[in-house]
């Protein structure tokens, strides 16, 4: 099934990211242009729908009181929808939104190798052959799966070896989060590109999460640190920065100190983005952190919210798109992740 929403583009940029919160008008919010796609990050979940011609994503990221936010993904393209197997997806002739989802299970690792594949086959079948960003929601993702295995570790492997059968065709894995959800199963949902520029880039102050030693799992975690987009037409580079946390080369740093962990996050970012980690991968131009928009900041534990929040605001300034959620991080040890995009 496809649903065509007609538009004349005025703009040619990549596709724009709002927060949408209870009460506020989203026509406003995401000034009229056509939408992609809607991941709610809500109370409940659900399987991935088409709503309006365009996916629908409902992920349980927000507790008992906690406001829902509603992530509006909007371009100024002609925007097409459609549906293949489990994949849902909207594309505008140069971006590609697609999302799914994987049921609670003893174990993941082949069935999230089957849906990564599938996702790449339809991406690569309609001439999307760049990855710039993928999101991955895992129920318990610290917890043990049938086997004994962290869910997560049991994730990368299937992700690994995805990306593995892949790699004559798919170059270079993409900025990524893999991030608690408070619902069992997996929600997962990328974006990709057909043209434009794309560099995946590391950060010096990490090691790259694909080089981990074998003591983090079987498979190292299968992403880049953040993507640059630089686009065709002069509109503007674009960085998608992946989750990040309070860790230096492959170790978690201040376990338990809170504060710390914010600060170190923080600077994680800032030297992510800087224009002379750009120009170390070949790349112009560079970004502060108050250049972050549509920022998501994951904290494991409740009492945490309030000092993360304050310290967010200390160091961000007014970014209006940052929304706060309440959930386990990929490893026990870590407190708070962060991620964003730069423009």
């Amino acid at each position: 099934m496809t649903i065509t929403h007609p538009g004349v583009p005025t703009r040619t940029g990549a596709p724009t990211c709002r927060f949408v919160r209870p009460g506020e008008n989203e026509e406003e919010r995401t000034e009229g242009r056509n939408v992609l796609g809607r991941v709610i990050y809500g109370h409940g979940g659900r399987a991935p729908v088409l709503h309006g011609g365009v996916p629908l994503v409902r992920a349980a990221m927000a507790g008992e009181g906690a406001d829902r936010i509603n992530e509006v993904w909007v371009t100024d393209r002609p925007v097409r929808g459609g549906r293949d197997g489990g994949l849902v997806y909207a594309e505008d002739g140069e971006h590609f939104l697609c999302a799914t989802r994987i049921e609670p299970d003893g174990t993941y690792r082949d069935t999230v190798r089957g849906v990564y594949e599938a996702a790449f086959a339809l991406m690569w079948r309609l001439g999307y052959t760049e990855l710039l960003r993928m999101w991955n929601l895992v129920g318990a993702i610290t917890g043990p799966n049938s086997e004994g295995v962290e869910n997560y570790r049991d994730f990368c492997v299937g992700r690994a070896q995805a990306f593995e059968s892949w790699s004559g065709r798919i170059a270079g894995m993409p900025a990524a989060t893999g991030i608690g959800s408070l619902r069992p199963g997996i929600d997962l949902y990328f974006l990709a590109c057909r043209s434009g520029r794309v560099r995946h880039l590391e950060n010096p102050l990490q090691t790259p999460a694909h080089r981990y030693p074998a003591r983090y799992g079987p498979k190292a975690p299968s992403f880049a640190r953040a993507t640059l987009l630089e686009q065709d037409g002069g509109t503007g580079p674009v960085l998608y920065v992946s989750g990040t946390a309070s860790i230096l080369g492959d170790d978690t740093v201040h376990p338990g100190d809170v504060e710390r962990q914010c600060a170190v996050t923080l600077a994680n970012i800032e030297a992510l983005v800087s224009p002379e980690n750009l120009r170390r991968h070949g790349a112009a131009g560079g970004f502060a952190l108050t250049d972050l928009d549509c920022v998501k900041v994951y904290v494991r534990d409740a009492e945490h919210l309030d000092a993360v929040r304050a310290h967010c605001a200390r160091v961000l300034g007014g970014v209006r798109d940052i929304a706060f959620f309440n959930v386990d991080v990929c490893r026990p040890d870590l407190l708070v992740e962060m991620e964003g995009i730069c423009r």
